[in-house]
């Protein structure tokens, strides 16, 4: 892969192939058919890689060349040196639910990746190369409720093209998925329709001054919200448990749809230090501005990030580190946070050699709001896909509670909500079952004119249901002024 950038002099489209590529991925297509016609599943992955333009926005190339109702994909965080990794189509679709349900996509797709005919790995970005792309609800039956169709308790797809970016190394792979009666010849034609279509484009411009101003307003009274807070104090003051997170809904009615890619850019520019991630799905699109990392593995090693314990920011330098002072020393905050971090260490630890969490949680400031986090990192003792180590960890007690088995059956008994895919793991894996997964917080779910905004909080023994009230809002604030512009 050190020739030349493919560039739009060379070709008839920014994205269409050289012939010596086109070449290789007849000759890979070919090879993916022979071992779909001898496999049991009857199927096979043919692929390439090859490097596109350093000036290629991922992101922005997938929401102008997606075609509707297909899914798509997009992960971001810009402040990693412009790390991205954007998909488009779909050659295959994994879906499974119930408890088992990541080890069953997992399986899939390590059946898929093993049947690869594909380039050697090269030293491009993470991401480059075939890889299946989406995200899980966070519960095994998640998403039940109608304005969640498509997106299925876990839903990972293979895209038939995909563009991963680090730095100013982005590479495009384009991927097919062989059966036995397939031919290359065909494969690698419908392969190159869709290059010929695709386009480089800036993402679209939100409007900053609307006709008709969006109608916010909460799925519950915020006297519910309250309330349920203030019965889960009373169950952790019985000690039935330490801890359970609580999130509400708050809707966004517009005049006109809300476009998922206009908030995407604002998003990006806003909070550069965040997962920013969207998952299209038939007519809706799933998005979000997320701090929190679940889990990522690259070879035998493993990391995460401990996230919980929250302040609001301040424009004033002096009060904004005041403000993460005060948040160091809270006796609430810091017994929330040693409650995640001890929960991922246990869960990591029986498939680790070594686990290891940071001294003291850290202050991570991004655009609005202030969090205590404590790294974790782990030596894995055989290589666990990380698909499978996102099954381990989720939900951590940042979402979830503590103990889990005691706050599941409770979290939808007091919030009287379905939350789909708000604070379950979203992400990617490659055919090295390396990869990386997010916690889809800050979020939103866009369909049609209606755009449905998630936050939570922890509960603990000490909360003041008032100002846990307060702090979704705060929370809240990532999303809701570029919805209800």
């Amino acid at each position: 892969m050190g020739r030349t950038p493919v560039t739009s002099q060379d070709t008839a489209g920014p994205f269409a192939l050289r012939a010596d590529d086109r070449d290789r991925l007849l000759h890979h297509l070919g090879t993916a058919v022979r071992r779909a016609r001898s496999a049991r599943s009857g199927e096979a992955l043919g692929s390439i890689t090859v490097p596109v333009p350093a000036g290629t926005d991922p992101t922005a190339v997938v929401v102008a060349s997606r075609r509707a109702g297909e899914p798509w994909f997009v992960m971001e965080q810009p402040d990693r040196d412009g790390a991205a990794l954007a998909a488009l189509g779909c050659a295959a679709h994994l879906e499974a639910r119930g408890p088992d349900r990541f080890a069953t996509v997992a399986k899939r797709w390590a059946e898929l990746a093993a049947s690869a005919a594909c380039d050697e790995p090269g030293d491009g970005p993470r991401g480059a190369g075939p890889v299946a792309v989406g995200g899980f609800a966070f519960a095994d039956e998640g998403g039940a409720a109608p304005h969640w169709t498509g997106f299925a308790p876990a839903s990972l797809h293979l895209p038939e093209v995909s563009i991963a970016r680090r730095g100013a190394d982005a590479r495009m792979t384009v991927t097919a998925l062989a059966r036995p009666d397939d031919t290359p010849e065909d494969l690698l034609a419908r392969l190159e329709e869709r290059l010929d279509a695709m386009r480089a484009e800036r993402l679209p411009l939100l409007d900053p001054d609307p006709l008709d101003r969006p109608r916010v307003a909460s799925a519950m009274p915020p006297e519910h919200y309250e309330g349920a807070v203030a019965r889960g104090v009373e169950r952790i003051v019985a000690g039935d448990l330490e801890k359970v997170v609580l999130a509400r809904e708050v809707q966004v009615h517009a005049a006109a749809p809300h476009d998922p890619g206009a908030v995407l850019g604002v998003l990006r520019e806003a909070f550069p230090s965040c997962y920013i991630v969207c998952a299209g799905r038939g007519e809706s699109a799933f998005l979000a501005a997320s701090p929190e990392l679940l889990i990522a593995r690259d070879g035998m090693r493993a990391g995460t990030l401990a996230l919980a314990g929250s302040t609001r920011r301040s424009a004033d330098p002096s009060v904004d580190d005041h403000l993460g002072e005060a948040l160091l020393q809270s006796a609430k905050d810091r017994a929330e946070q040693a409650i995640v971090t001890r929960r991922i260490e246990r869960s990591l630890r029986p498939f680790s050699v070594w686990v290891t969490a940071a001294e003291e949680p850290q202050v991570v400031k991004v655009a609005n709001i202030q969090h205590l986090a404590t790294p974790i990192r782990a030596q894995l003792a055989r290589p666990v896909p990380v698909v499978e180590l996102a099954g381990l960890l989720h939900p951590t007690p940042a979402v979830g509670g503590e103990p889990l088995a005691r706050a599941a059956p409770l979290i939808p008994e007091l919030e009287g909500l379905d939350r789909g895919w708000y604070a379950g793991p979203v992400g990617w894996t490659d055919i090295a079952q390396d990869g990386e997964f997010c916690v889809a917080l800050r979020s939103a779910l866009l369909t049609g004119t209606v755009a449905r905004c998630y936050a939570g909080v922890g509960v603990v023994r000490d909360s003041d249901p008032a100002a846990e009230l307060a702090e979704t809002e705060m929370k809240l604030q990532a999303l809701l002024p570029v919805l209800a512009l």
